[in-house]
């Protein structure tokens, strides 16, 4: 139901359905892949935490520390205080979705001492998208109950947030490669394991693609919805 419509039935939100249905199958396949591959350990028997170190050390990256942190797949780099976070199941866990995990987050931390482009800019928009997200809806919601440029001020900040999601697409597909390489370069993962690696850290950036997507059909059906009132 769009605010402002009663209980009409609204058509633009058939503009929704294919990021609901994928949305859905991303999270399936992101679930059913990690917990696979939370059952088969990698041959070198090393941890997740284990793996990042050697990473970061073998990228001059000494100074970044890591931390353990609660919550399943919880796991993110910090650029702020330069510090990689593993949930306990991947700082403590041998397993193939352990150490993807762990050495995706540390490609994170070499894009920051590279200075990728793209996380600079994802990073430059994260206080612009923190402001605007809280606001967009509010503005939205109030364009629907009162006239005025309301509801294409709310989209514009909201178009933002879309913007944001789209970054974040190259920064992870990036990270993923990074680890791939950086695992296989230095002897952590060997033969089928590369590419076991792969499926967990490509389920995973699905979920990245189901926000984006999500977040531009959103902005289709917003500005659907407003060129259908100007008429």
């Amino acid at each position: 139901m769009i605010p402002g419509y009663g209980y009409r039935f609204d058509p633009t939100i058939i503009i929704l359905i294919p990021a609901i249905l994928f949305t859905m199958y991303a999270q399936f396949k992101v679930t059913s892949t990690t917990s696979r591959f939370f059952r088969v350990n990698g041959r070198r028997g090393y941890t997740g935490e284990q793996v990042a170190r050697k990473i970061l050390d073998s990228n001059g990256l000494y100074k970044v520390s890591i931390e353990m942190v609660r919550g399943r797949l919880s796991d993110h780099y910090d650029p702020r205080s330069n510090v990689v976070r593993l949930s306990q199941d991947v700082y403590q866990g041998t397993s193939i979705t352990s150490i993807s995990v762990a050495a995706h987050e540390c490609g994170h931390a070499i894009q920051h001492a590279k200075g990728y482009a793209p996380l600079n800019f994802r990073s430059a928009l994260v206080p612009v998208v923190n402001f605007t997200s809280n606001i967009s809806w509010f503005l939205i919601a109030l364009g629907f109950f009162m006239s005025g440029p309301f509801l294409e001020i709310g989209i514009l900040l909201f178009a933002a947030s879309v913007l944001f999601q789209i970054v974040t697409l190259p920064v992870e597909f990036n990270a993923s490669n990074r680890a791939i390489a950086q695992m296989t370069n230095l002897g952590i993962v060997e033969g089928k394991e590369a590419g076991q690696s792969r499926q967990v850290l490509t389920a995973a950036a699905l979920t990245y693609v189901a926000a984006a997507l999500t977040s531009v059909l959103q902005l289709l059906r917003l500005l659907a919805i407003a060129n259908r009132d100007n008429d």
